[in-house]
């Protein structure tokens, strides 16, 4: 058949995950395998394209093979869907190429209706779990596949439970459960003037379009944004025959990672609930009892669950997010997935795999995503300080967050938008909250377990939650949650600790982290196999400091300007700019001749003999400058209250001077080595203070390799005066000095001009360094500022654009004058030196681009150092004839 759209479990072979999803591709090589996956088939990715080319409708063939996979599917089970006396009852899940954990929509229980459920009432002789179970399909398929909302059913549930005296759903009879369904009905017919449907083939083929239709809607479009995952993949369906995990006490359901998911500790880690079905797990409604207690429980399930978790993960090689569910004390297997796991458990399970021999270096490095890196580098609460606990949950994600508490997601979000930092607070979170969970630092549940869904999806994130803190009160209504005596409101402040589950009141300081041995040996296993070189955009002796401590191998952007920012240091500054003579700025230049002089003395002594890239001055002036509209406002106000005074004399002529410095694009104007063209001196003294400085450095015995960078060039003529004012003084000082310094002269290409003439450029050049944040401005014509705050979001979110241009660099535009810049200026001088120091220099995908064009090094900021570094090597990895970094020629 050229069109196969439907496969059973055990005729797709070793799954295809394109076309089967990441669901279906495992349930099939489970099935391959022998596990005791509940049988079923697959509908692809490739229907569900189909299904939204026709204007989201199922075509004739894709339903003419669904209803051929049923068929086998009752013929296996010998069950018929629909058959009152021996009913197949399945369940619908949808299934994507890359795990989104309760994004999309699941239907269980499909099949019932009201002559079914009395066939399994007399099938089980358990007519209270055919009638649990029925409702339980009521409830789900008229949220998810009929839009009526949850709540009309949990409240009607809650009032049933409080008029027959009970606490909880395992005490309602089978003679209740026929009430809340009747109730239930009546719910469905009220708000969809339509009767619940009966016959299974409708609820099956109205679920399926409900799946299809869950991939599009709005949580699962922001997942996929968030963790860039491609919209035109679609998601493929999963029938499956279903096992009952509430059929008594002899039965449950739970999840099991096979490794601990926060700590990466190699043990059986999870829960499960006794007579309970897989979304009462999942959905954080109960909370869970330990995997471990299962072994009390049921041991010889127990040990078969831990056989299969072994043979699991050596088959895929990596830890395993499991779903089970046990009928009558037998273990059915329902899904794995590769888990979901923070920063610290990820390369804690890399390096033990290696140790374990389960996978070698390499793989291990593929195996943590360098995103997830950034995690690790960042505050941890202080033990020392004295603090009170107010409460304590499960640590369900690690870190530390404070934030104002808030207990609504969408408030949450408007709150982030204002800047302030909140910490999202729920009963239990749904799917619809994850925008909330994006916007908070951190969320709390009171209830639900460690893989409801608010931990799994905070650990996704790399966010701190706690969950099942039901030591805390929580009421929605008055915006509030109690603990003990205290009582907490909303916009309070609260400190967690996602380690411990301990939540505190009021704020807490944070501290640095401590990085692993394991982190520390992975990023030498990084380092071992890398052929990209890694440095860092530092502007201080501190930054330095700790590039040097992440593993940078040099400065690949020193932006001078910064030194300038000092507050001690701007009247200087303002000096310099607003002099009207050449002799004012020569006066205004020696005085910030010896700080810039100590500012790179420190730097170049910091780095200790690794290569620093210098930029001289390059923003726009009017940056050191008083804001125009504020001067005009002080004049106006001393105009009125006092005309006759210095101070005003002093504001005005300030004004004057403003406005005769005023550009109408200031990004485009007079800035860069244009202000070194026109006013030679200012680069004059930025170039004698690194030579003044480097001399000094090397008396001391310490190597400096200093790489003195021309921002802004766009033609040949600029950077050929620059660079013989650079040699001018260099010869100068080498003289004077007897010493002989190592230095490059190079520039930074940042706009199309310089990256299309690349090859003229080069012979003045000793390296090119590719300021991608401008060249990104430049090429699209975008103010990144303007941009970012009107309309480029928006842009993402329509799919004008795949990706932020400046988060990630956007390789079939910027990234073709990139190409072009490094394949001319090679050109010309084969031995040219090439790295990116734009922000894109610590994104993965962009430093992969890099790699691939063969440059020598990517530069980014000192946090994002240990991630560039582990990509580097994934793109080594990758690339199986990568060629060796070539060592620059200092002169």
């Amino acid at each position: 058949m050229d069109n196969k759209f439907v496969f059973l479990f055990d005729q797709s072979g070793k799954g295809n995950k394109e076309l089967l999803g990441g669901k279906g591709a495992n349930l099939a090589e489970m099935t391959r395998i022998g596990l005791p996956v509940p049988y079923g088939f697959t509908i692809t990715t490739a229907a569900c394209n189909a299904y939204y080319n026709a204007g989201q409708v199922i075509s004739p063939e894709v339903e003419s093979q669904v209803l051929e996979a049923l068929q086998a599917l009752e013929v296996k089970t010998d069950k018929r869907l629909g058959d009152p006396t021996n009913p197949l009852l399945v369940s619908v899940r949808s299934g994507a190429v890359h795990s989104m954990p309760g994004m999309m929509d699941t239907v269980l229980n499909l099949g019932m209706n009201d002559e079914t459920v009395k066939g399994m009432a007399e099938l089980t002789n358990n007519p209270r779990f055919a009638y649990d179970s029925y409702r339980r399909f009521i409830q789900m398929f008229s949220n998810v596949v009929l839009d009526v909302g949850n709540y009309f059913f949990e409240q009607r549930l809650e009032d049933i439970r409080e008029e027959k005296g009970y606490h909880s759903d395992t005490e309602l009879t089978a003679e209740d459960w026929k009430q809340v369904i009747e109730e239930f009905k009546a719910i469905v017919l009220k708000h969809k003037k339509r009767i619940f449907p009966q016959d299974p083939k409708e609820q099956l083929f109205l679920t399926i379009n409900a799946v299809f239709d869950s991939w599009n809607n709005q949580r699962a479009i922001l997942y996929r944004r968030l963790h860039d995952i491609p919209g035109h993949l679609g998601t493929a369906v999963n029938i499956q025959s279903m096992v009952f995990g509430n059929m008594g006490d002899d039965s449950g359901t739970g999840v099991a990672f096979t490794r601990n998911p926060s700590t990466g500790e190699s043990k059986l880690y999870g829960e499960y609930l006794i007579n309970a079905q897989g979304e009462d797990v999942v959905a954080g409604i109960r909370t869970p009892q330990p995997i471990a207690s299962l072994k009390e429980e049921m041991p010889d399930v127990y040990q078969q669950l831990v056989d299969t978790c072994q043979l699991l993960e050596n088959h895929y090689k990596d830890m395993q997010d499991i779903e089970f569910t046990v009928e009558g004390g037998k273990l059915f297997i329902l899904q794995t997935r590769t888990g979901k796991r923070t920063a610290q458990a990820a390369i804690r399970i890399a390096v033990e795999m290696v140790k374990e021999k389960i996978m070698d270096q390499r793989e291990a490095l593929l195996r943590v995503d360098p995103d997830q890196l950034n995690q690790l580098l960042h505050h941890r609460i202080d033990p020392e300080h004295k603090r009170e606990q107010l409460a304590t949950g499960l640590p369900a994600s690690p870190g530390a967050a404070t934030g104002q508490v808030v207990f609504d997601a969408d408030e949450a979000e408007e709150l982030s938008k204002e800047g302030r930092k909140v910490i999202l607070v729920r009963p239990e979170t749904t799917p619809d909250d994850i925008h909330g969970i994006v916007a908070s630092q951190a969320t709390v549940t009171s209830r639900g377990g460690m893989t409801s869904h608010a931990a799994v999806v905070a650990r996704g994130m790399g966010k701190a939650c706690i969950c099942g803190c039901d030591a805390i009160k929580i009421n929605l209504e008055s915006k509030q949650f109690i603990s003990g005596s205290t009582i907490v409101n909303q916009g309070d402040t609260i400190t967690i600790d996602g380690s411990t589950g301990e939540i505190f009141l009021g704020e807490i300081p944070m501290i640095e982290p401590e990085l692993s041995y394991e982190f520390q040996l992975l990023l030498r296993w990084a380092d071992e196999e890398t052929k990209l070189g890694v440095r860092a955009n530092a502007d201080n002796p501190n930054d330095a400091a700790k590039a040097l401590e992440f593993g940078a191998g040099g400065i690949g952007l020193c932006r001078t300007e910064h030194m300038f920012m000092d507050a001690s240091r701007i009247p200087t500054v303002q000096s310099m700019i607003l002099s009207e003579t050449t002799e004012e700025r020569k006066e205004a230049l020696d005085q910030l001749l010896p700080m810039q002089q100590e500012d790179f003395e420190q730097i170049f002594e910091t780095m200790q003999g690794h290569p620093i890239t210098v930029r001289l001055l390059d923003p726009p002036l009017h940056e050191f400058l008083p804001d125009k509209e504020e001067l005009l406002i002080d004049v106006t106000k001393l105009q009125l209250t006092n005309p006759d005074s210095t101070e005003l004399h002093e504001k005005q002529n300030l004004l004057r001077k403003v406005r005769l410095l005023e550009e109408s694009n200031p990004m485009l104007g007079h800035r860069g080595c244009r202000l070194g063209m026109i006013h030679p001196e200012i680069y004059e003294m930025q170039v004698m203070a690194i030579f003044n400085a480097m001399s000094n450095v090397m008396k001391k015995g310490i190597q400096v390799k200093s790489e003195i960078m021309i921002p802004l060039v766009s033609h040949v003529n600029e950077l050929k005066e620059m660079r013989q004012l650079v040699k001018n003084i260099g010869n100068q000082m080498q003289a004077e000095t007897g010493q002989e310094f190592d230095y490059l002269i190079g520039t930074m290409i940042e706009t199309p001009r310089a990256a299309l003439t690349a090859d003229q450029i080069a012979d003045e050049a000793d390296f090119f360094s590719f300021g991608t944040n401008d060249l990104t401005q430049t090429t699209f014509g975008f103010s990144r500022d303007d941009a970012e705050g009107k309309f480029l979001q928006h842009y993402v979110e329509n799919d004008v654009l795949k990706r932020n241009p400046f988060v990630s660099l956007d390789q079939e535009g910027v990234g073709k004058l990139v190409e072009s810049g490094v394949k001319l200026g090679r050109e010309t001088k084969p031995t040219l030196k090439t790295g990116i120091c734009g922000e894109h220099g610590g994104e993965k995908e962009s430093i992969q681009f890099c790699f691939d064009l063969e440059m020598d090094y990517v530069s980014c900021s000192p946090f994002r150092v240990p991630s560039a570094r582990l990509a580097a090597a994934q793109a080594t990895i990758r690339h199986e004839k990568s060629s060796p970094i070539k060592e620059p020629q200092y002169n």
